[in-house]
Parts: structure tokens; sequence; C-alpha cells
């Protein structure tokens, strides 16, 4: 059992007061908020051994670089990737992605080859592949899925051919909160040969995630959605691939020599990581790591879960109030309209009473035409939310149905 006020107790900006409200913040699936000892350990970075890495011999320069390169074996143990090598530091989920498609895509794909994502794609896993497919000429097509938020995976297998060389689809929908098969669709894409990317930017803070067991090629995610600092990302991928693809930047670390005639790249992970990353950002990041796993995954996962058949009953019950997606395997994220009522008049009066949700469409407007919406509000729960303030969140709602409705 988790003690959730003394995790609370983590997260100083839990204690905000909000328009003279006590903050509840449900916006996880935008960002979760930072424990102390993240806080801290972005403190300490600056205030005692801020330097550059890798190729300093002073003091400071190797206390840096031993603490940048910690983190990197770190997230190889939270992924269980099979070598450390293949943990690429990126500047986020987006950054990640960009680099597949610039440097495998562009390298590996050609006309008529066909690209496969899904209906609930966010714009990240979206824009990239169309720019790729302007550029060579390749073919995008899309996953549909059920009125529940599901992947239709019939119809994902129909698709599949010899002429599939890449499928990129979400592990978990941040607008819906739907979990993907993506086990099953790594196999499905490799017996035909394609590649698979799989966005965990949603997934890493509710999900044990297993590379090796997935099998995918690419696994990419974002820190700032699993308790660390914006800015910071990973993108792992099979070395025998990661070896293939040439260099995403060119500059200065992803170099072993450069004359004006020639340069030669440096080896994994560095080739793919050029200039002065985000060093204090990627220190405190193992500190977020460290949090969870002494809290526990599945621990967290049982409690969210908690969370989210709590609060699926409790705004069930609101007269006029819709749930979106409804999908059997889901994480704790609840997106819903309410009959008559823009969703951003929802967002605006909720902040009032000290509220914070997330309206609009996600980044996910595609989805958001297939289910014939403008947008939603959307309410997403982390470990240290309480039941009291959803409970809070269903006062606020019947006031929205109170002056808008």
């Amino acid at each position: 059992m988790l003690d959730i006020q003394k995790i609370r107790q983590d997260f100083p900006i839990l204690n905000e007061v909000v328009h003279g409200k006590s903050l509840v913040y449900f916006d996880n699936a935008a960002t979760t908020q930072k424990p102390l000892i993240v806080l801290e350990a972005l403190a300490n970075y600056y205030g005692h051994y801020n330097a550059n890495i890798h190729r300093g011999i002073h003091f400071l320069a190797e206390k840096a670089t031993s603490a940048f390169e910690a983190t990197r074996h770190k997230i190889q143990i939270f992924l269980n990737a099979p070598r450390v090598e293949e943990i690429i530091f990126t500047y986020g989920t987006t950054d990640g992605i960009n680099l597949v498609a610039q440097s495998f895509g562009r390298s590996f794909l050609k006309e008529g080859d066909e690209i496969i994502i899904s209906t609930l794609e966010h714009h990240s896993n979206i824009v990239p592949w169309q720019m790729l497919c302007q550029e060579k000429g390749c073919v995008l097509r899309v996953i549909p899925i059920n009125d529940a938020g599901e992947l239709l995976m019939d119809e994902f297998e129909k698709m599949l051919s010899e002429r599939t060389k890449l499928v990129s689809v979400v592990h978990v929908s941040n607008a819906l909160g739907t979990i993907n098969p993506v086990a099953e669709i790594v196999k499905k894409a490799h017996n035909v040969g394609a590649k698979v990317l799989i966005d965990g930017a949603q997934a890493t803070s509710h999900i044990d995630i297993d590379v090796q067991a997935l099998d995918c090629d690419f696994y990419v995610f974002s820190l700032h959605k699993l308790y660390g600092p914006t800015g910071m990302g990973v993108l792992y991928g099979k070395t025998e691939i990661l070896e293939a693809m040439p260099p995403y930047r060119g500059g200065g670390e992803m170099i072993k020599e450069v004359t004006f005639e020639k340069t030669t790249y440096n080896e994994l992970p560095y080739k793919f990581e050029a200039g002065t990353p985000n060093i204090a950002d990627v220190v405190a990041t193992k500190m977020a790591v460290d949090y969870v796993e002494e809290l526990g995954k599945k621990a967290i996962a049982d409690y969210e879960q908690e969370l989210l058949v709590y609060g699926t009953d409790a705004l069930s019950d609101i007269e006029g109030l819709q749930i979106v997606g409804t999908a059997k395997e889901k994480v704790s994220v609840l997106s819903f309209v309410m009959e008559g009522i823009h969703p951003q008049d929802i967002g605006v009066i909720l902040d009032q009473q000290g509220i914070a949700v997330r309206t609009g469409h996600h980044c996910t407007q595609p989805l958001m035409k297939r289910l014939g919406l403008v947008g939603t509000s959307r309410a997403s729960f982390a470990v240290y939310n309480t039941k009291e303030e959803i409970d809070k969140l269903v006062v606020g709602l019947e006031r929205v149905k109170k002056m808008l409705g």
C-alpha cells in the first residue's frame, strides 16, 4: 500500500493556491509534477559540479560525466535494453521520432514503401512521417479504431504486406488512455519484415516497459511525463539498426576525427548526440527513475487504476456528461464532453476552482475528427492524486452545468 499523503509531501507544487483554492492537478498526461529529489538534483548539479562532459579531464568535468552516464545505465535497466549503447538521449519523444524519420527513414525507405500509423496518434507521430512521405514518395496508411477507441487489429493485418517497411504506433493514447496491443503489433509487423517504432510518451509512467520482450526496433519517450525534467527524452534502438543509420545532426561529440576533407563519426550512442547535451536534466532524470522504482511500478499502476475506476463511476453519474474512450485496457485518463458546453469553457470554470485539466484536441486532431468532436476535456491522474480531489472535480463539473448547462 502506498502512503499517498506522504507521497504528496514530496511534490511542493501541490501546496500551491490557485484563485484562492488549493491546487488540484489533473493534467498529468501533459506533464507530471516533479518530486523534491529531482528539484534538488538540478540545484546540486548547477551549484556543485556544473561542467561540460566527456571531453574534460578536470574534477568537475569527470564528476558531471560520471553522473550523466549513470543515468544512461539507469535507463538501460529501466527499459531492459540489452546494451547501454542503445540508449540515445534526445530532447523528448518528438525529437526521438524525428531522429528515426530523418535518419532511418531517409536512408532506408524509398518510393512506394508503406508506413503504417494509427488513428490514435499524437501529431508528433503523424507529421514527421507525412514529411518523409512527401520527400521520398512513400505511402502513409492508418489503422482505424472502433467507437471505444480501440485499434481494429483485423484491419491492421490486412494492411501488412511486403511493401510495409515501418509501423509507428503509440503505446498508450494521450487523448483516450487506450493501451494498444503493441507486442502483437510488433510480431505481426516483423512477420512481413517491417521495423517498428513505439511511442511510449504516455506509457512509461503507467506500464512496465521491457523492450526485449516487446522486440520493438525503436522505443521513444519523454521524462517530463515520468516525474522528470522537461527537455529530456530517450530513444532506444536495436544496435544493428542504429549502427546502420547515419547521424541526424552534425557537430561536437558525434565525431571521432574531422578534417576539411572527411569526418569520421563516433560510436554509439554518441553518434546521435551532437553538441553539448541537456546535462543537468539528464542527471536529474536518474532521480526521477529512482523515485518511481522506489515506489514500485506495479503499486503505482494499481493505485492509478483505482483512481480511474473511482473517477469513471463518479463522472458517469453526472447527467449530460459522456466519457470519450472506453477501451477495455486503458490507463488513468478520463476524456469527456458535456452536452451543450464547449470543452474550453469547462476548463476555464474548473480553473477558477483551482482544478487543472486539459481541454481541446490534445494534439490528436485526426482522432477528434474520427470521433466527431471538436475536442474533449481531459482529467489524467498520477500517483499523488486522490479520490477527494476527484470529488472536487465532480463538484466543479456540477458548477459548470449550473452556470452553462
